[in-house]
């Protein structure tokens, strides 16, 4: 006989997930759920799903609610039989999502040895010391990306030191180098340079963020002190890494929906992606020692879904972070997220959000110019795009690599090279160098569509809460369409095309 290791599973419904509504669900099936929560209580779960007539052998991990969607371990065998057991019950495997920010690219091979280094123990490294532009000062903990080969990713990379120093080891003492590219951690301008020989060292100077700049996203909305309490009366929840700690945001609650950690520890992971994102739609600052975002006066809620030092998040989180925010009053959902196959657990989650008066909107992936990724994919979620313009970054900053066609109508305008596009787009933002808040008080430049989606979140908490009627209205299915509509119908086309920007920008 052989014994197979036990996999993560998701049961649901037959509809939705929750089995306590008799639309979705049968009174089967809602007692089946209910037994399950009274396994998952007990020290004794093997004895527990006997008492329950349970017959497959299960471990129940965790519970959206009591009468929800059940995270439980079983052997992949197993399966089947727990389906003859309970036909009425959907089994869904555990899958991963990530953020969706743009990636960085990233050496697939070292370049070849030169003919001066061949039968030596390694190639002469090339030293690229990083500094700040304003004072000097080397800054550590930089990424340094060579690439002598941009298509094939032939290069090599490195981290800077305390003294702002990276070696690279290219071939040879020097190198012809097509991109070159430095991230910092935060505080500067990340930068690229192209087409050219990289000697024995090279000093690279990193423009510092200065807060006043007029990135994309603050040439395309107002931040006035007019929009000082812009959203007020909207509740966003922000599905992501935490939000925070930083002086510029507040928060008003949410939860750590990670399996095995604290429900209450809803900050940041270390990651600073859903701190970046939150500052977008919320931050309270103001210009030149802090920065604000769209929609300063919603109450923002952190739901975190991403572990302590992990990089996916799991559907089973995503979909109890979903309930949370529907429970918890929120207005618009922002899951700055994506990647892999259509998930029925999101899906569902997202079906029972729409449901509830709830608007979920998601960015479309960052796969370059590849279809638009799960669950923005979704048609009940508002799928947005990224979208830059060029005078809005410096210019030897990274973001020059993102200005691909098609241009605007403008022609200044364009979509990212790294946005994925299709016919599920419903809207673009600008995601291209965009200026935000970052963990312990510190602000980062980041690009992707998870800082588009954002910022159409922000624009659509603005138009919803200058519509007191709509906002006040009873949270069903016909409050979520009437909010979908809304923020449709105030979109402009910016002339990229349909399967790029969807109905465009949206005018706030």
């Amino acid at each position: 006989m052989i014994t197979q290791p036990p996999s993560q599973f998701i049961l649901l419904p037959p509809r939705g997930t929750f089995a306590g509504d008799a639309v979705q669900s049968t009174p089967q099936v809602k007692s089946f759920f209910l037994s399950l929560e009274g396994v998952r209580n007990s020290t004794a779960s093997r004895k527990a799903l006997v008492q329950a007539k349970i017959k497959t052998k299960m471990k129940v991990l965790d519970s959206v609610r009591e009468d929800g969607a059940k995270l439980i371990e079983l052997a992949e065998g197993d399966v089947s039989a727990l389906q003859a057991e309970q036909p009425g019950v959907r089994i869904v495997p555990v899958v991963y999502y990530f953020p969706a920010w743009a990636h960085r690219p990233k050496p697939s091979s070292p370049p070849k040895k030169s003919a001066r280094t061949k039968g030596t123990r390694a190639s002469a490294a090339i030293t690229v010391l990083d500094v700040s532009r304003t004072t000097g000062k080397p800054i550590p903990n930089a990424t340094v990306i060579a690439f002598t080969n941009f298509a094939d990713r032939i290069g090599a990379q490195a981290k800077t030191n305390r003294r702002g120093i990276a070696a690279l080891s290219l071939g040879g003492a020097s190198a012809r180098v097509e991109r070159l590219y430095v991230y910092s951690q935060f505080g500067f301008w990340n930068v690229l340079r192209q087409n050219f020989t990289l000697n024995s060292s090279l000093k690279i100077e990193l423009d510092p963020i200065d807060l006043s700049y007029q990135d994309s996203l603050r040439y395309f909305y107002d931040f006035s002190p007019k929009h000082a309490e812009a959203g007020k009366g909207v509740t966003v929840g922000v599905i992501d890494t935490g939000v925070g700690p930083h002086g510029d945001l507040v928060v008003a609650g949410g939860e750590n929906t990670v399996l095995g950690e604290q429900p209450g520890d809803f900050a940041d992971n270390g990651e600073g992606h859903g701190t970046h994102v939150a500052g977008i739609i919320a931050a309270q600052g103001t210009a030149p020692t802090g920065i604000r975002g769209l929609a300063p006066g919603v109450t923002l809620r952190s739901y975190r879904v991403f572990g302590r030092g992990a990089k996916g998040a799991s559907n089973f989180a995503i979909v109890k972070a979903l309930d949370r925010a529907v429970a918890d009053g929120c207005d618009l959902i922002n899951m700055s997220l994506g990647g892999g196959d259509k998930d029925p657990a999101t899906q569902s989650a997202i079906t029972d959000a729409r449901a509830s008066g709830c608007v979920v909107l998601v960015a479309s992936g960052n796969d370059g110019r590849q279809p638009v990724s799960f669950p923005a994919s979704d048609p009940l979620a508002l799928a947005v795009s990224a979208m830059g313009r060029k005078g809005t970054f410096p210019p030897k900053a990274v973001e020059v690599g993102d200005i691909e066609p098609p241009f605007g109508t403008d022609p200044k305008n364009f979509i990212a090279a790294f946005s994925n596009i299709g016919p599920e787009i419903s809207l673009t933002a600008p995601g291209v160098g965009i200026i935000s808040t970052f963990p312990q008080n510190h602000y980062a430049v980041l690009d992707g569509t998870s800082m588009a989606c954002p910022a159409a979140t922000g624009a659509a908490a603005r138009l919803l809460a200058a519509d007191a009627t709509l906002l006040h209205s009873p949270r069903n299915q016909a409050r979520s369409n009437a909010v979908f509509s809304l923020v449709l119908a105030n979109a402009r086309r910016l002339g990229f095309g349909g399967t790029y920007e969807g109905q465009g920008i949206v005018v706030c």
